[in-house]
């Protein structure tokens, strides 16, 4: 037996020829031979060991001063009766092309038994004649732990029926699946690479935010919602995302270092939308019945019209104001119903337009409001429904003024007039504002706004009949 198959460090499966270069290649291969993840022998045409590396040792137990020069695996690391099958199958290897995979039970140094998977391929002479075969062997156990890790990613990138998006270092998008590519509005190359920004309109900062953290400190302990809008070629998409993250670290390197995070997402934007709609509607219910029990304690029928305008405003509208119908007699008789529509409208109810506080009877003198043609106030009474009014996007001066040319707080941008009936009759218009910072109405603003008028109207013709009697 040759020193070089002793050592388990030779260059070739053969005798190693005199010379510093030999001796260099073999130190070079030895430690390449050592620093390998997976243990790995190699055999010559005779089925001699001639290299086993030190996690070969490891798995084993058998060091490489005992392993080679042994011929096969017979009487050390397999069972006898398992030996010739196991050699038969291992030096097949020469003679088929390719990489050929087994599994076998190996024995340990003290006893015990190991299943190994392995992949062995023939090793070819200066002449391209097989001179041996090479064997790459782990345990089982550990080759299916791996095969699953990456069956795992593969199958979150494909088929995963949420979003998976890989970030880089720099947040950057490196690999997304067709769900995410979807959901952001685009395809799957076309957002590489690219910044959060250049998808999202609003929430960036937030999503960046947490992807920042967990670079830094690790995964969070639950998952996060996270509102944001979507930018596509027909406008903004309003969507809630409910994200975990992972960090993702070199498995390689001494110390960890973070190559991104992994950061999962599905779109819960239906059940939080279900939810903040159901939400809205209890406390609204709420709100109509805690007026309703406050207003039937009022002696004045006008104090119960503002007790209903201040319990609506809550969490609805910035501000509110009520005009009644000025009266309109011909002859001494009965409202003219044709005047109806040319009817002029009091003010008879406020928010204060400064300070926050309770709202305000006003109009004892019963002079009309300068509302000028097309009012939505006066659309509304003409109409006897409900009427929408904003002031779009201009710039803050141009707002301004479409809310004081309309006799409004100058602050309103949203607009919501409601008419007052009762018994048949057009009482008023009840309006409600919202700032620029706020949504404008929708419709089932207008029906929250129209139940709340009913009760207002109610109260209203009930202080009207007061004063007839009076």
């Amino acid at each position: 037996m040759s020193a070089s198959r002793r050592s388990g460090t030779t260059g070739e499966l053969g005798p190693e020829e005199p010379g510093r270069e030999s001796s260099d290649g073999s130190d070079l291969l030895a430690a390449l031979l050592d620093g390998m993840d997976a243990a790995l022998c190699a055999f010559d045409a005779d089925a001699v060991v001639t290299h086993w590396n030190r996690e070969a040792e490891r798995v084993l137990g058998w060091t490489a001063a005992e392993a080679v020069g042994r011929r096969g695996f017979d009487g050390w690391a397999v069972r006898g009766a398992d030996a010739a099958e196991v050699e038969a199958r291992l030096m097949s290897a020469m003679d088929a092309p390719g990489r050929q995979v087994h599994e076998f039970a190996l024995l340990t140094k003290d006893g015990g038994r190991v299943l190994v998977r392995t992949q062995s391929a023939a090793v070819r002479g200066p002449d391209g004649k097989p001179a041996g075969v090479y064997c790459a062997f782990s345990e089982v156990h550990t080759q299916i732990d791996l095969e699953r890790s990456i069956a795992l990613s593969e199958a979150l990138l494909e088929d995963a029926s949420w979003g998976v998006v890989l970030v880089d270092a720099d947040l950057r998008p490196a690999v997304v699946n067709a769900h995410a590519a979807k959901a952001l509005g685009t395809g799957r190359t076309s957002v590489l690479g690219r910044p959060l920004g250049d998808l999202l309109s609003q929430g960036v900062e937030e999503l960046e935010s947490a992807l920042t953290h967990v670079l830094a400190q690790g995964a969070p302990p639950a998952p996060a919602e996270i509102w944001v809008s979507v930018r596509e070629p027909e406008g903004e998409r309003r969507r809630c995302w409910r994200c975990g993250f992972v960090r993702l670290a070199s498995p390689l390197a001494e110390e960890p270092v973070p190559l991104g995070v992994g950061w999962l997402f599905q779109d819960v934007t239906e059940a939080r939308q279900s939810e903040q709609e159901a939400s809205l509607a209890r406390f609204r219910a709420q709100q109509l019945h805690r007026a309703a029990r406050a207003a039937a304690e009022c002696e004045d029928p006008a104090e119960a019209v503002t007790v209903h305008l201040d319990f609506a405003l809550a969490g609805f509208a910035d501000h509110a104001l009520i005009d009644r119908v000025a009266d309109r007699t011909a002859d001494g008789g009965a409202e003219d119903e044709e005047g109806a529509g040319r009817a002029r409208l009091v003010r008879i109810a406020a928010t204060p337009s400064g300070a926050p506080g309770p709202s305000r009877l006003a109009g004892q003198a019963g002079l009309p409001v300068r509302y000028g043609e097309g009012h939505p106030a006066l659309r509304c009474v003409e109409r006897a429904g409900s009427v929408r009014a904003d002031a779009g996007a201009v710039p803050a001066p141009e707002a301004r003024a479409w809310a004081v040319s309309r006799q409004w707080p100058a602050d309103a941008a949203h607009a919501l007039c409601t008419v007052l009936r009762s018994r048949g009759r057009t009482l008023g218009a009840v309006t409600f504002l919202r700032g620029p910072g706020r949504h404008a109405f929708e419709r089932p603003d207008a029906m929250y706004a129209e139940e709340v008028a009913h009760r207002i109207a109610a109260a209203l013709d009930l202080m009207g009949a007061a004063g007839r009697r009076e």
